[in-house]
């Protein structure tokens, strides 16, 4: 058996507690609350519950609140992100994922302050420490965006 194989590749959740421990981001700009239907680093789905006292909505915008696109994006990337560091941890090192590239972005529907945003991610293909990924952003059964994303895992510095 390879000494730095993943420990384990099936996962079927992830509660914040382990998103916390495979992402460096915190508070206000970790975008996923908890990670549904894991299936290792190949596909799973991300939640995120919009509130109203998010600080982005204070300007963006007070009359009618909008979560942002980039943020929505920024919530596909770190769900890829959190299942491909899950998946690769049992190496011992420790390791972040980097954007790479947003292609094909559209949105379709504004998400607001109720919505829960499903983060819907499927690997289309990784070589070495780069990935691409199909993502969607879904709220009550409706895509309101989609984007395919390319990320790069790299060890992070102590």
């Amino acid at each position: 058996m390879n000494d730095t194989a993943p420990l384990s590749t099936e996962l079927t959740a992830m509660n914040i507690a382990e998103i916390l421990v495979s992402l460096p981001h915190r508070y206000p700009f970790l975008m996923i609350d908890k990670i549904i239907k894991i299936n290792g680093d190949e596909t799973a789905v991300g939640i995120k519950n919009v509130t109203f006292n998010e600080p982005i909505f204070q300007g963006h915008f007070p009359e009618n609140p909008i979560f942002p696109g980039v943020l929505i994006i920024e919530g596909m990337a770190q769900t890829a992100g959190a299942i491909v560091i899950k998946h690769d941890s049992g190496g011992g090192k420790k390791n972040i994922v980097l954007m790479l590239g947003v292609d094909k972005a559209k949105f379709r529907k504004p998400a607001g302050p109720g919505d829960v945003i499903e983060f819907h991610i499927a690997k289309i293909q990784r070589r070495r420490n780069v990935g691409r990924y199909e993502a969607k952003a879904i709220v009550d059964g409706t895509v309101i965006a989609e984007a395919e994303i390319t990320a790069m895992i790299v060890e992070a510095e102590q």
